[in-house]
């Protein structure tokens, strides 16, 4: 038997879930509770454009009992009878095709489709945020790239997703979310393996050993057209990031619009945020892992005389992309399984209560037309919409700037601590995972958490977000402390320990001039004398041995290096002087201030933005908000930072007279453009949220007392009397 039961929700949709009854008997005993409800066992609750919400007893929609009532005795018989299907006659099952087994249905649930949406947000944040940034310096060095070539590469994904981002939001929006966010997936996982093909197609790695950087040794190099070809690889990782970028548009358009189209209005902020921790702890991860794979050499199996402290050495920076674009493979197939709505979806839309930001001539009503948006014709009409809401206009200027210092901070973080602490790339990328894994993700939780905790309406979310970024830029004026550089002989100080001009070296001493050192050879060693040299040649060294008790190599008959003993040559150790920096404790807490209060606005100015416009518009209007926040934010954020870091640079690569990558880094000019940079984006950000909390225009409060919470929570109260009898007539 099959019973029709129209439902109309808050932007004029119409839907008619059919119920297929396999026992003849219980759809005539359950018909009786449809079309005869009595008025204890009903009520009708106004929605926010005044349709009115029939509350029978029914399998899509209550009123009476709870949502969620897994333990309900009733509802376990009923649904043995259900085949839930759409209004548009399509089954609502999890499958591919024809192949839909029952064992699947047991993840056909909004949490099921929650713990795949978090797994493929965890790889894209493993992958574009988390490897990319950490081995950012390996890249640089292995295929002699400046920062702006690496900030390039890194923008290619936002400039994809610009490309990509309307038509996807637009014509994803309203067509099958799932099969639209599955092959995004499928393709961020082939961009994994095109970036990391540069690393299988080029020759050997090729470094001038501890032997030859002697002063005893016959200095020579060789200058190939190989050697300054590498750089043209870059072509391919922008390639590769190009299709991350492409892949993951629908991952953070689609995939959060499905996630609050299928949980109630007040679950929403938490799944959104459980969706935005895993990407979070994403990059984090990427960061750890990454750190763990950059000790282990490029070129697995080949002996070297290389170890991870010595500046020339590559980690396999390659090995993460290789398993994250693998697994990306594989989480692509369940979740092209999913129908195009859940099960028992249609009662959280029709509950759903408006808090659209309502324009002055009306023209917000044009979404509750059904059928808007569903051609190109609508196009024009709907982006012009959202441009006359300014809410959403300030929301999306204010996640712009929040994204130029999220963006830049997360390409160069890890280069910001290497240079300041004096660590390995390694090193670093590890201390960077170790602040953004609570600082991040607890940040991106708890700011989901609080919105659902204390039940904020939009205006109140702004002003949280407001808050945040007001606590973040205290917080930033850290960047005036930055640790000293070490110091180094020839680059930050003369070999007597005298000033030396900025911009000026002077290599090239007495002590070494018998050595015939070239620029080409950069090894730094750190001296007994605790004062860092270009190489063991331009610290005159003769001989080298290794220490049994680290492994690194020792340096002995040093002529630049005073020893212990007066008029005795010292010794070094290959790798950078260990820093003692005594304010390094406080720079890290305060950082990590800066990320928790950065990303704890995250999720509530997203729930803000899909609040503040029509449900018809939520995917279009998340498409527009990322395409505004990579043009002005994703895409010049790490072009910017890395052309600042290029001007604090101290010390450049020099092959064959070309400038290559940047060897060592001023700290205090480092530390001052980025203070400078996040004063700016911060304070521009703070305006932007002021405005747009100014500006928000809330829809008129529902007439009847309660009616907003009945509408959110699913069940009236009616020993109070909070929700009015109505005519089933008028449903």
């Amino acid at each position: 038997m099959e019973m029709p039961h129209k439902l109309a929700g808050e932007n004029g949709f119409h839907f008619t879930p059919k119920l297929l009854f396999s026992n003849t008997s219980n759809s005539a005993e359950n018909s009786l509770t449809f079309d005869t409800p009595s008025p204890q066992d009903s009520c009708d609750t106004p929605l926010s454009n005044g349709t009115l919400y029939s509350s029978a007893d029914s399998p899509s929609d209550s009123c009476v009992k709870p949502l969620c009532d897994a333990g309900s005795e009733n509802e376990s018989q009923f649904n043995k009878g259900i085949k839930y299907v759409s209004s548009e006659g399509e089954a609502l099952v999890c499958g591919w095709g024809a192949f839909t087994p029952s064992c699947l249905q047991f993840f056909n649930t909004p949490k099921g489709v929650l713990f795949f949406l978090c797994v493929a947000s965890f790889l894209q944040g493993m992958t574009v945020n988390g490897f990319i940034n950490t081995v950012i310096t390996s890249i640089e060095r292995r295929f002699d790239l400046r920062s702006y070539e690496s900030g390039l590469i890194a923008s290619s994904y936002d400039i994809a997703a610009c490309v990509c981002l309307t038509f996807v939001s637009y014509f994803g929006g309203n067509g099958h979310k799932p099969r639209w966010l599955g092959w995004g997936v499928l393709i961020m996982g082939i961009g994994s393996i095109v970036f990391a093909l540069p690393q299988f197609t080029t020759s050997q790695y090729e470094y001038f050993s501890e032997e030859i950087g002697l002063c005893s040794s016959n200095q020579s190099v060789r200058c190939s057209t190989s050697v300054s070809s590498l750089s043209n690889y870059r072509f391919v990782f922008m390639l590769g990031q190009f299709l991350h970028g492409i892949g993951a548009t629908p991952l953070y358009t689609l995939g959060v619009t499905y996630l609050d189209e299928n949980v109630k209005s007040n679950y929403s902020p938490v799944y959104i945020a459980i969706f935005y921790t895993a990407a979070i702890l994403g990059p984090a991860a990427g960061y750890l892992v990454g750190g763990i794979f950059l000790n282990i050499y490029t070129e697995i199996g080949r002996q070297i005389d290389l170890t991870p402290d010595n500046s020339l050495w590559v980690g396999a920076w390659w090995i993460g992309f290789l398993g994250a674009g693998a697994a990306s493979l594989l989480i692509a197939v369940p979740i092209l399984g999913y129908p195009h709505r859940l099960p028992g979806s249609q009662r959280y839309i029709v509950m759903r209560v408006s808090e659209a930001h309502q324009l002055k001539d009306d023209s917000h009503k044009t979404a509750s037309d059904p059928d808007f948006g569903k051609t190109v014709k609508d196009l024009p009409r709907s982006t012009l919409l959202l441009l006359k809401n300014p809410t959403f206009i300030f929301l999306c200027l204010a996640g712009a700037t929040e994204a130029t210092l999220i963006a830049g901070m997360s390409t160069f973080g890890p280069k910001f601590l290497e240079s300041q602490f004096s660590l390995s790339a390694s090193e670093a990328a590890t201390l960077f995972g170790y602040l953004v894994v609570p600082a991040g993700g607890g940040g991106t939780f708890l700011g989901g958490f609080i919105v659902n905790k204390f039940k904020l309406r939009c205006s109140g979310i702004i002003k949280f977000c407001l808050l945040c970024t007001m606590s973040s830029l205290l917080a930033i004026c850290i960047f005036f402390i930055d640790c000293p550089n070490m110091p180094m002989a020839g680059v930050t100080q003369m070999y007597d320990r005298s000033p030396l001009s900025e911009g000026h070296l002077n290599l090239s001493v007495p002590c070494n001039a018998e050595c015939d050192c070239l620029r080409e050879m950069y090894s730094p060693v750190c001296g007994s004398d605790n004062i860092m040299y270009y190489s063991p040649c331009h610290a005159g060294c003769k001989k080298i041995s290794t220490n049994q008790d680290g492994g690194k190599k020792v340096y002995h008959e040093c002529s630049c290096i005073l020893g212990n003993v007066p008029a005795t040559p010292g010794s070094a150790t290959a790798g950078k002087c260990a820093s003692s920096c005594e304010k390094r404790t406080l720079l890290l807490v305060f950082i990590f201030i800066v990320i928790l209060f950065t990303f704890l606005s995250s999720i509530p100015a997203l729930t803000a933005t899909l609040r503040c416009v029509s449900d018809r518009q939520r995917s279009f209007a998340l498409g527009i908000q990322w395409i505004v926040v990579r043009t002005l934010g994703g895409i010049p954020g790490p072009i910017a930072f890395g052309s600042m870091i290029d001007k604090s640079c101290l010390l450049w690569q020099n092959q064959c007279d070309e400038q290559g990558s940047c060897h060592v880094y001023q700290n205090f000019a480092m530390s001052r453009y980025t203070l400078i940079a996040g004063l700016i984006y911060k304070v521009i950000g703070s305006f932007f949220f002021l405005l747009a909390c100014l500006l928000y225009k809330p829809p008129p409060p529902e007439s009847p007392p309660g009616s907003s919470d009945t509408s959110e929570n699913g069940n009236c109260d009616l020993q109070e009397n909070k929700c009015p009898l109505q005519s089933q007539n008028n449903v």
